[in-house]
């Protein structure tokens, strides 16, 4: 019934000189996330995208809102230029409708035609309550609106807004290494930077045989989640070998320092592999205060390593608003399967809440760290994870 889908942008439309860039980036990202589905030419116009459908536009709707940059998008009828064709288009898109009362909302870009948008409005609006039982005006609260725009190329008509993710496209805004864990939080400030633009890889710690090859399996899991969102429908992910240092760290002198001095070395790590990558920041899933590592001490202290940008995309919230997160995009009941990671098994008895500097580079003395670090890097596996 619906032969076309209008695809709706938002900020895009503000990018000035760079408008271009961001609207190709959000045209590559569509073709890809509708790669292997049916469907027509693509067109875009100012401020808008159309999409031909294949009788299939609530398939290619449903793909269509796991795309950053995407407002909303609605099935449209196009209609010719003449009123009796637009009434005609009006009863279709009304007919199987849900709702009692309706108003008629009318655009005329094209100056060209005849009617006012007024004009259009009240013809329409009367063809709907002569031919459609039931239905009745309501300018103020309709549950209905039959939207219509008058173009050049015809005239559009539509009833159902779908609202999608917003955002930026995917890739648009540069590269980010994340910093993936098997918990609820990580997945969830990696599906925030996406929709800020960053094309994110993401870097495991994975410390077998302390933590098993079940809880490894879960982070790819959520990495193949993620990658429905990533830039280009897929995601690399760096599972580094993390063992050695667990070692080490257990060894040490100071056992209240280990999950600060644990983060440190995930940061060297993931700033190295960053470089390598031509990534330009890290991402973490820390939120202000949760547990012992996220305080705003121990936050300075563990990004003292380093100089590269570390992105926090969940610090001011809570743990109810990351949960909420987490169940809208499908990662929540992979993460609470009950696979350690190597952030929760090997946590102290009574971890240090205000490390200071001074305190973690004494502890660092007892350790080979530079030496650490490269043998996890040389360790480390990449994975190629498709959405």
């Amino acid at each position: 019934m619906y032969p076309l889908l209008l695809i709706r942008y938002g900020e895009l439309s503000l990018k000035g000189r760079n408008r271009r860039v961001f609207e190709d980036k959000l045209l590559t990202n569509i073709r890809v996330a509708l790669r292997d589905i049916d469907h027509g030419a693509i067109t875009k116009t100012f401020g808008r995208i159309y999409l031909e459908t294949k009788d299939n536009w609530g398939e290619l709707a449903e793909r269509l809102q796991t795309v950053f940059g995407i407002v909303s998008v609605s099935p449209v009828l196009k209609t010719e230029l003449d009123i009796e064709n637009i009434k005609a288009g009006a009863f279709k898109a009304m007919e199987e409708a849900e709702g009692k009362t309706f108003k008629v909302e009318t655009r005329r870009p094209n100056k060209s035609f005849p009617l006012k948008s007024p004009e259009v409005s009240s013809a329409l609006g009367g063809h709907l309550l002569r031919n459609i039982p039931n239905l009745t005006v309501d300018v103020h609260r309709p549950e209905l609106v039959l939207n219509v725009e008058i173009r050049q190329e015809g005239a559009f008509l539509y009833s159902k807004v779908i609202p999608c993710q917003g955002g930026l496209p995917a890739g648009s805004s540069g590269k980010g290494l994340l910093l993936l864990s098997g918990g609820i939080d990580s997945p969830v400030a990696g599906f925030l930077s996406m929709k800020r633009g960053v094309d994110i890889e993401g870097v495991h710690f994975h410390s077998y045989p302390f933590t098993s090859e079940r809880s490894k399996e879960k982070v790819v899991e959520l990495g193949k989640r993620l990658s429905h969102y990533n830039a280009g429908g897929k995601m690399k992910l760096w599972v580094v070998y993390f063992t050695e240092i667990q070692k080490e760290l257990q060894k040490g002198s100071f056992p209240s320092l280990n999950i600060t001095l644990m983060r440190r070395f995930m940061l060297r790590i993931a700033a190295k592999l960053a470089e390598r990558e031509n990534a330009f920041a890290l991402i973490t899933g820390d939120s202000l205060g949760q547990v012992a590592s996220q305080t705003m001490e121990s936050i300075h202290t563990i990004n003292a390593v380093t100089s590269m940008p570390v992105y926090r995309p969940l610090i001011g919230l809570d743990k109810q608003e990351i949960i909420d997160l987490a169940v809208k995009m499908e990662t929540y009941e992979t993460s609470i399967l009950p696979y350690e990671d190597c952030c929760t098994v090997f946590v102290p008895q009574n971890p240090a809440t205000r490390p200071s500097i001074e305190q973690v580079l004494r502890a660092e003395e007892e350790l080979r760290v530079d030496d650490l670090v490269e043998e996890a890097l040389a360790k480390t596996e990449l994975l190629y994870l498709n959405s």
